[in-house]
């Protein structure tokens, strides 16, 4: 286990995703035709508002790290969760995992939100 939480330490902090605002996440994202939108939050958070097209996969319910592993990681994967907590965490075991293409949006949904941008319910 704790070789586990220092590589994904070492993820985290050797810059093995990028971190961006909301607007410049979605420009991205648009732009990117190997892109997969994904929600780490929980499902009621996930029902409550999310972004339009994001994929659901909750990284406190017990089967994350079986759910990443059955995706392709060719794609580059665009994550947020509420604030950027969970989501950097995810970012951080995806790159362990050999995900190379992460991008976090920073402050997440509750910053989006804020900027007023749009959510589906």
């Amino acid at each position: 286990m704790l070789n586990a939480l220092k590589t994904i330490w070492k993820a985290m902090t050797g810059q093995a995703f990028k971190n961006m605002t909301p607007k410049e996440f979605w420009a991205a994202y648009e732009q990117d035709p190997n892109a997969v939108l994904l929600d780490v939050r929980t499902p009621m958070e996930y029902r409550e508002a999310h972004l339009k097209g994001a994929k659901l996969i909750d990284i406190n319910g017990g089967n994350f790290a079986a759910e990443i592993d059955k995706l392709d990681k060719n794609k580059t994967y665009y994550v947020y969760c509420r604030s950027g907590g969970r989501s950097s965490a995810a970012c951080g075991l995806m790159a362990s995992k050999g995900f190379a293409h992460l991008v976090n949006m920073s402050g997440g949904i509750t910053r989006w939100m804020a900027e007023g941008m749009p959510v589906e319910r």
